[in-house]
């Protein structure tokens, strides 16, 4: 972890880390091993097509089961089945109209379909102020929005590989220049890039502290964003001052992109190749060893299945954005899994302890690298992706694979058909 790391993440997720932040507990509950018919602790476990079916049992028991109606919404949410998540995210509002999860939860729906205005309403209803800053920039959306045009596929050379990968890319048709790529990101600009586009505020909300210095989102709605020969037009987009990790030549970047442009295209960040491919048509990767599920919690963070040692797969996030790190994970789940934590050279992130750990195995699937290098916090915090956002969505995640891990690879983010595969060198 470099200097900047805890920066980095104060910028990229920005308000949506601290809207975890009061729910976020100080120790992790761990998955449990037995089995169970509670619907509630498997969907805990990540068990979701389990917890699924015990949430539809109970509806057949009683149709007016909000909280099952809510469950089976998120399931399907989370893996992008639409029209099951809108109808029973909808029916749980209407039996509990208090019920601000499954609210949120359904105007994410509609984002991630890019109908916008139907998500309006509901984030108006929620009393948060970051719901009601989006309300405010889907309003002002005119015509048409994630309009895309262009090629069918584009390859964009990497013009960094660390501190994490970077790609030019254009604002409202200004000059290209260099965007870090992060599946954790949304599309997040520098304020000097927002006022070379001559973008306008139309929300603002606190974003916390960087070193003792306040930080304020922007939102607005961006004209046309290039990247290789695909662009896009008539996005939500936001910015601020923050400072963020410098590009390897000093300069700064002007800004990064991740998750919510990803997915409106099967997507390719190909690390031993060092290009971002962006593709508007389905296809296989080529030389694939390994093929996961994928789920996407929240606005923009992948989940998959992920090991560590010889213990089975469990609830991962991918945050391809972690500086110098693999693996991001607790202490009492390092231990648990037998991971080497390096007490003796204690970090500070965010004011909590972290230490150095090492992996002798960590895998996705049939990607397995060993003596992996990672960090380990000495208790879960909002910034910690992956544990540190368990209590946010609700279910237990073991860690968080990260930059490192992906280097020899080429990872395919594919959310039509929800899965993740990863390739070996072409």
């Amino acid at each position: 972890m470099t200097l900047h790391h805890a920066d980095r993440r104060t910028f990229l997720k920005g308000a949506a880390a601290l809207a975890a932040a009061a729910g976020v507990s100080t120790a992790l509950p761990l998955a449990a091993e037995a089995d169970s018919r509670d619907p509630g602790e498997l969907f805990k476990q990540g068990r979701f097509a389990d917890a699924e079916r015990g949430y539809r049992r109970q509806l057949r028991e009683d149709p007016s089961a909000a909280h099952a109606h809510a469950q089976v919404g998120y399931i399907a949410l989370l893996s992008n089945r639409f029209g099951t998540a809108e109808k029973h995210l909808g029916r749980a509002i209407a039996l509990a109209p208090g019920d601000i999860a499954s609210t949120q939860r359904l105007a994410e729906c509609f984002i991630r379909q890019d109908r916008p205005a139907r998500a309006v309403p509901l984030l108006r209803r929620t009393g948060r102020p970051r719901d009601a800053a989006f309300a405010k920039v889907y309003s002002h959306i005119e015509g048409t929005p994630w309009t895309i045009s262009g090629a069918r596929s584009t390859r964009v050379p990497f013009h960094t590989l660390d501190p994490v990968p970077s790609v030019e890319a254009g604002v409202n048709g200004g000059k290209p220049r260099k965007f870090y790529l992060d599946t954790y990101a949304t599309l997040d600009l520098s304020m000097e890039e927002a006022e070379r586009a001559g973008l306008r505020a139309l929300a603002t909300v606190e974003g916390g502290v960087v070193d003792a210095h306040p930080v304020v989102l922007h939102f607005g709605v961006l004209d046309s964003f290039r990247v290789g020969d695909i662009e896009i037009r008539n996005i939500p987009v936001q910015w601020n001052d923050a400072r963020r990790p410098p590009l390897p030549d000093g300069s700064q970047a002007a800004g990064a992109f991740g998750t919510t442009i990803f997915y409106h295209f099967l997507t390719t960040m190909d690390y031993a190749g060092r290009a971002l491919l962006l593709r508007r048509t389905p296809g296989a990767p080529r030389d694939e060893i390994a093929r996961l599920p994928l789920w996407l919690a929240g606005d923009h963070f992948p989940c998959s299945l992920g090991s560590l040692g010889d213990h089975p797969p469990r609830m991962v996030s991918i945050d391809t954005g972690g500086i110098g790190s693999a693996l991001d994970t607790t202490v009492a789940i390092a231990e648990q899994y037998g991971l080497t934590v390096d007490y003796d050279n204690p970090r500070e992130r965010s004011g909590i302890k972290t230490y150095p750990l090492t992996a002798e195995r960590a895998g996705l699937g049939r990607a397995v690298r060993h003596d992996v290098r990672g960090n380990a916090a000495e208790k879960v915090f909002p910034g910690l992706p992956g544990p540190g956002q368990s209590a946010q969505f609700g279910f237990d995640m073991i860690a968080n694979f990260t930059h490192e891990f992906f280097k020899p690879y080429a990872v395919t983010f594919d959310y039509t058909r929800m899965r993740m595969s990863i390739s070996r060198p072409s």
